[in-house]
């Protein structure tokens, strides 16, 4: 464990081999509440968000179909048995 002394401008120095093992000029402030913690934040975040969310679910087919399905319910709802539409009492 290491200390570091915050400036007045509010700056913390990370020691170089910390800074050199994370690879990144940026970090995350997030306070704990009782803890302080930097994150660092990749230089492409998107590009390292790629793939993070993989795993078992449904396919792209089965995302429309289910789509399809609940478009069809609400419309299903929206109109009365008469094929009145409801907003507009015709």
């Amino acid at each position: 464990m290491r200390t570091a002394t915050i400036t007045t401008g509010g700056q913390i120095s990370i020691p170089a081999d910390v800074r050199h093992r994370w690879g990144t000029r940026r970090v995350i402030v997030e306070d704990q509440g009782d803890a302080l913690v930097l994150r660092p934040l990749p230089v492409d975040p998107i590009g390292a968000a790629i793939g993070s969310l993989a795993g078992p679910g449904p396919t792209t087919d089965e995302m429309r179909a289910a789509l399809r399905r609940d478009d069809t319910e609400i419309e299903r709802r929206r109109l009365k048995p008469g094929g009145r539409d409801r907003r507009s009492g015709q």
